[in-house]
């Protein structure tokens, strides 16, 4: 197994990011911290990138200006505009800037900058991705996002031993908030509604890209709801990009708390059965039976590719050069021989 050391993917970068051509077009889709981690990575290798982000968010600010005013949750948008920011002094200021709270007691209290930015403009403009389109190039942002569906989407759970008094019962968990940190073990998410209408642009982009990206992230609450939009998730079956499936460094405390690695593959192909995958992603002190990995990913259509990806100070989180070294490294061994267009 080979790495691409700093200094090589930077001097990488500098031929590439000068201009589109010969870059790879990278769509990345999930939410919230995970999908950040991706795009801060990402934005670091090309210059063509679209973000396609969840919209189930019903918690914090998100859930209050959606409750409020009867809009997309902008949170896990912030986040993903934030991360698309660049490391020059204009795009860590905007991106500090957008992920401020408010504190205080009052009606501001929590509320993020950057959520009442883009609601103003969502208000402003009346177009979802005009807004969003316009906060990007006031930040500086190294690639676009976009909205999943262009309404508000409720996640659903199906969860054994909700109550631990009764382990074998199965219970309905609504909210994604509240699914992010269930008590059991979730069998299955659903959206409500069931049928939403996927963003045109998000479909487009996947249709378009040379590359997909999904994952990392809350498994159930940021990664799968996006299978579950069926326009996006045909465009996705159906796209002639390659396809990389990213996983998280660990389980995450409640929806998939004692998830082996292969375990997260498995849930999603019950959620997904004819979506397949040429590349599964994973951290190379993360995987304790490899050959299940293998063997769960040759079930999905792809190899596993083994990396050190994970924060060298032991956090549980990735590290933005040594995963864009991955993804470099996975784009250039599995991508076309030659120019990408």
């Amino acid at each position: 197994m080979s790495t691409v050391t700093g200094r090589s993917l930077r001097l990488r970068r500098r031929k590439l990011l000068p201009g589109l051509k010969g870059q790879p077009k990278v769509v990345a889709l999930g939410g919230g911290m995970g999908l950040s981690a991706s795009l801060t990575a990402l934005r670091r290798i090309t210059g063509d990138l679209t973000a396609v982000v969840t919209v189930a968010d019903d918690g914090g600010s998100s859930g209050r200006l959606r409750d409020e005013l009867d809009v997309l949750p902008p949170g896990d948008l912030r986040k993903a505009l934030a991360a698309l920011c660049g490391d020059d002094e204009w795009g860590q200021t905007w991106s500090r800037v957008v992920q401020h709270r408010f504190s205080g007691e009052g009606d501001l209290q929590g509320h993020a900058v950057g959520n009442l930015l883009i609601v103003a403009l969502w208000e402003q403009l009346g177009d979802h991705v005009a807004a969003l389109d316009l906060v990007g190039k006031l930040l500086g942002a190294h690639g676009r996002v976009l909205p999943m569906s262009a309404v508000p989407l409720e996640l659903q759970a199906e969860v054994r031993g909700h109550d631990p008094a009764r382990p074998e019962e199965l219970a309905v968990v609504r909210g994604q908030a509240t699914v992010a940190l269930t008590r059991g073990e979730v069998q299955e998410v659903r959206l409500v509604p069931d049928d939403p209408p996927a963003v045109p642009e998000a479909v487009a982009a996947v249709l378009d890209a040379d590359w997909v990206v999904v994952g990392p992230g809350s498994w159930f609450s940021s990664v799968i709801p996006h299978l579950l939009v069926p326009e996006l998730l045909q465009a996705l079956v159906e796209t002639k990009a390659r396809r990389v499936l990213s996983l998280n460094l660990a389980p995450q405390p409640g929806e998939t708390e004692g998830f082996s690695p292969q375990r997260h593959l498995e849930v999603l192909a019950r959620h997904a059965p004819k979506l397949a995958f040429d590349v599964v992603l994973a951290d190379q002190d993360t995987v304790p039976d490899q050959e299940s990995l293998r063997e769960a990913a040759e079930l999905l259509g792809g190899t596993v590719e083994l990396a050190a990806v994970a924060a060298p100070d032991g956090a549980p989180r990735h590290d933005p050069e040594l995963l864009a070294a991955a993804y470099d490294r996975i784009f250039r061994m599995h991508g076309r021989i030659g120019p990408w267009r």
